[in-house]
């Protein structure tokens, strides 16, 4: 089965990767994943149990490779491995097992992945010159339904609802944002544009 994260790596973009690279100026060392809350993981690159600087530096770059160059989860796989073998790194959640590992190099690869193509879509966005943004939601099978309740929203990009809602939000979330020059436009992103409108404050 092909991995659906990896069509999109194939095609990595210059705002992406500015986006993930402004993170790995800041490296904060965790010890667990819920030390830090909501935008303070929008700031800095973390790995849960990661403490030393020189690790957490090479898991950055290898994350960094995935997203400049790329790279399968396979691949990235193999770089984790030889990154925890380098630094002797132990008690790391998942640790011990095969089914552990695979779980704990998905969650880090994937959601950086998908933090920094948020990211860098909204600098796509913003520079686009887009006087709206339309929330979409991501067609999980399985929704949140609050996520399900924006879909459609439409609202001037500089709206304070995007500074709160902007996806993804949460672990896990697909959701995404789209653009629009005109209200018209807005309509033909979205058959759902207008079902759920939030009145400006």
């Amino acid at each position: 089965m092909s991995d659906p994260i990896r069509g999109v790596l194939r095609k990595p973009f210059a705002e992406q990767v500015a986006a993930f690279r402004l993170c790995l100026g800041d490296l904060v060392p965790t010890q667990f994943w819920d030390d830090l809350r909501h935008s303070a993981h929008d700031r800095g690159f973390m790995v849960a149990g990661a403490m030393k600087a020189d690790l957490l530096a090479d898991l950055g770059a290898a994350v960094d490779r995935a997203i400049s160059e790329g790279t399968t989860l396979e691949e990235f796989r193999r770089d984790f491995r030889s990154i925890v073998q380098k630094h002797g790194w132990h008690g790391w959640t998942g640790e011990g097992s095969a089914k552990g590992e695979a779980w704990r190099t998905k969650v880090i690869y994937r959601t950086n992945i998908a933090t920094s193509m948020a990211a860098g879509r909204w600098a796509q966005l913003v520079d686009g010159k887009f006087n709206y943004l339309i929330y979409q939601h991501s067609g999980a099978m399985h929704p949140r339904l609050d996520h399900l309740s924006w879909n459609g929203v439409v609202l001037k990009f500089d709206h304070p609802f995007w500074k709160t809602h902007y996806p993804p939000n949460g672990w896990g979330c697909g959701c995404k944002a789209r653009g629009a020059h005109t209200l018209a436009g807005a309509r033909r992103v979205s058959s759902f544009a207008w079902s759920k409108p939030i009145p400006t404050p």
